[in-house]
């Protein structure tokens, strides 16, 4: 397992901790090694956590691709929304432990998960994309529009606006905020209890809930992929 995404497995649990420079950027590379480790935690049969560094789950993606060209840029928006549909369909539980900020693609991360836990702190988190010159991807829309309040789409998605950890509670993109010395005790507590729930009704019910979702997602990663950015 590439040290950009750390794997480890302690009792039907498995940590995804990503690790790639301050920001933690999505790249390609960190896609790649997002799926390898989710394969790897299907295979275990494991519950998720996905993590972060110390004051940040991600600031979003690679900006030295976003720049490198239209053709990498939208390849890399691609691969980022087919994980995102991933970890919707994903048949166990994830957990994201957001350690701080979680911007664009970050934010996207918590949008993709079961259950989010944040800590209280001056971190930011939401969908700046407007705010950077770039349009928003019909993904990113039905994403947003599927998982969070209706007024803070609005504000999110076409204002750029972002939140603290209270406001992102209440706008969806988190369902619980603790202080961060208690983040890792109360991610593994979140992962304890839904080892306790039956894992074909979760991933079944889990399909049955978002199946329409899904179904857009597929629809909008394909016109995505054939558009501009």
């Amino acid at each position: 397992m590439t040290d950009l995404v750390a794997y480890q497995l302690e009792d039907g649990i498995a940590t995804l901790t990503l690790c790639n420079g301050k920001v933690n950027a999505v790249s390609p590379d960190v896609i790649a090694a997002f799926n390898a480790a989710l394969d790897r935690a299907e295979q275990d049969r494991a519950v998720v956590i996905i993590t972060g560094q110390p004051g940040i789950l991600s600031g979003g993606y690679d900006l030295k691709v976003m720049t490198s060209g239209p053709a990498n840029a939208i390849a890399l928006v691609t691969a980022g929304s087919t994980l995102a549909r991933r970890m919707l369909a994903h048949p166990f539980p994830i957990i994201v432990a957001c350690p701080g900020h979680a911007v664009a693609k970050g934010a996207f991360i918590l949008l993709s998960a079961d259950y989010r836990i944040g800590v209280d702190g001056p971190f930011s988190i939401g969908l700046n994309e407007v705010q950077i010159g770039i349009t928003m991807h019909h993904v990113g829309i039905e994403l947003a529009r599927d998982r969070l309040r209706k007024t803070a789409f609005q504000r999110t998605v076409i204002n750029g606006e972002m939140f603290n950890p209270q406001a992102a509670l209440e706008a969806g993109f988190l369902d619980k905020v603790v202080a961060v010395e208690e983040l890792q005790a109360a991610a593994l507590a979140a992962a304890q209890q839904l080892k306790k729930i039956n894992m074909t009704a979760h991933r079944n019910t889990k399909l049955k809930v978002r199946q329409a979702l899904l179904d857009n997602l597929d629809k909008f990663i394909q016109l995505d992929s054939q558009g501009t950015l």
